[in-house]
């Protein structure tokens, strides 16, 4: 039975995520499951302009998914190859220059 309860919480995990997939408007529970986010968090960042959303009616908050994709990924931590690569770059165009 145990077993059985287990099976049937995985498929009710992988469908929710499957909608969520197939989702292009997103509300603040998808937003906080695509993100990981606290809910409470997500009205701070809606609260102080610093995730894109849109409030059609005045009252419930819908957010794009595709920016906040965007917004997710703002903010690139470079590796410590890019930047070395990065540096190598710079001292080779130093010594050009001289």
């Amino acid at each position: 039975m145990e077993e059985l309860d287990n099976l049937l919480t995985k498929l009710s995990t992988i469908e929710t995520y499957s909608l969520l997939a197939a989702k292009k408007v997103l509300t603040i529970d998808d937003v906080a499951l695509l993100t990981g986010l606290a809910k409470t968090y997500i009205y701070k960042l809606t609260c102080n302009r610093e995730i894109p959303y849109y409030k059609p009616n005045g009252k419930l908050i819908y957010f794009d998914k595709a920016e906040i994709e965007d917004w997710m990924k703002q903010n690139r931590i470079g590796t410590n190859a890019e930047a070395g690569q990065a540096a190598a770059k710079y001292l080779t165009r130093k010594e050009n220059c001289l």
